[in-house]
């Protein structure tokens, strides 16, 4: 699997166009840190099809493009525009084992065993109603090439519009659930992480239920996660961490609304425990940690008692870095 890291420079003329996700492979922090990567700037290019395209090129979707950008327009930014892509963000607090999947960010991190890394890629969830389950459960099969049989309900809902599927979809480039398909031991098996014949619905509550995975995201994870993995999904859209230098940060995602009609941007975020008694420790400011659950930013900022809420500096090291075409990118300073 080819990995994918961000360097601080910046590049001008032609370069090669990146057509397909690259899988960002960052390595672990040290015992005590949930703190990984860093975020970069991009210039919107005049050749650029819409965010959904400038995501895949990052790795990342549009959605939480849009929570960091919240002023751009939310399909086709204006070329010139300096967007910040989110790639710095907090490791959910969950073992780091396996397959971790968190709803709020619409990301899924994958553990490799014995290696010292993790995997972060976009994902596509389950929509309004039917949502994907939170749970803990297995990969129980492995399914290349699969075909797609839709269920009753599927069915039906297209019907409504206009659309009348097939019995079967076979295998092949039109099958929604794309070159790969891995069965989750949850309920009747009928929750799958797969590919998609729609590249757009990645990032997105777009699904039945299952998650959907850009083309070659789901093929790296299907080469490496072998059945009896460990799944675990989650619904958290707030991380926070104390991290070894006594910097406290907060990631806040809007939250995924429960009802028609809900705008995740004002809807109510739940207070666990945890982050109930992180707000009212002595080291943090309680007013940059409800700025930070106002604004939503989905990137980790700083909220230290006597700090300002900012963005971690910084850069990542670079291994097989590959950067848009005509643009311009950068680790934030």
């Amino acid at each position: 699997m080819k990995r994918a890291s961000l360097v601080s420079l910046i590049f001008f003329g032609s370069l090669s166009a990146i057509n397909s996700a690259l899988a960002m492979d960052y390595p672990l922090p040290p015992a005590g840190s949930r703190l990984i990567g860093q975020n970069q700037t991009y210039i919107i290019q005049e050749g650029d099809n819409n965010l959904q395209a400038i995501a895949r090129r990052f790795n990342t979707a549009a959605h939480l493009i849009l929570e960091t950008n919240n002023t751009i327009a939310p399909v086709y930014p204006a070329p010139g525009t300096v967007i910040t892509i989110p790639s710095q963000m907090l490791l959910p607090d969950t073992p780091r084992e396996g397959i971790v999947v968190n709803l709020a960010e619409l990301r899924l991190y994958y553990y490799p065993p014995g290696e010292n890394s993790v995997q972060v890629y976009p994902l596509g969830i389950g929509q309004l109603g039917l949502d994907t389950p939170v749970t803990v459960t297995r990969i129980s099969q492995k399914i290349p090439n699969p075909t797609w049989t839709p269920t009753a309900g599927i069915r039906a809902r297209s019907l409504e519009q206009g659309i009348k599927l097939p019995p079967v979809v076979p295998a092949g480039p039109n099958n929604p659930l794309g070159r790969f398909a891995m069965r989750l031991g949850v309920g009747n098996g009928e929750y799958l992480i797969h590919g998609t014949s729609a590249p757009d619905s990645v990032g997105l509550r777009v699904s039945s239920g299952c998650m959907r995975m850009n083309a070659p995201d789901i093929k790296a994870l299907f080469a490496q996660a072998s059945v009896g993995t460990r799944v675990q999904i989650i619904n958290e859209p707030v991380k926070f961490s104390v991290e070894p230098d006594g910097k406290r940060y907060v990631e806040v995602h809007r939250p995924l609304a429960t009802a028609e009609g809900e705008n995740p941007q004002t809807l109510t975020i739940a207070q666990s425990a945890g982050l109930s008694s992180f707000i009212t420790q002595d080291g943090s400011d309680k007013q940059l940690v409800n700025k930070a659950l106002a604004r939503r930013a989905g990137i980790p900022v700083v909220v230290s008692a006597g700090g300002e809420s900012q963005v971690q500096s910084g850069s990542l090291s670079a291994q097989n870095s590959r950067l848009p075409e005509g643009g311009h990118e950068q680790a934030i300073q």
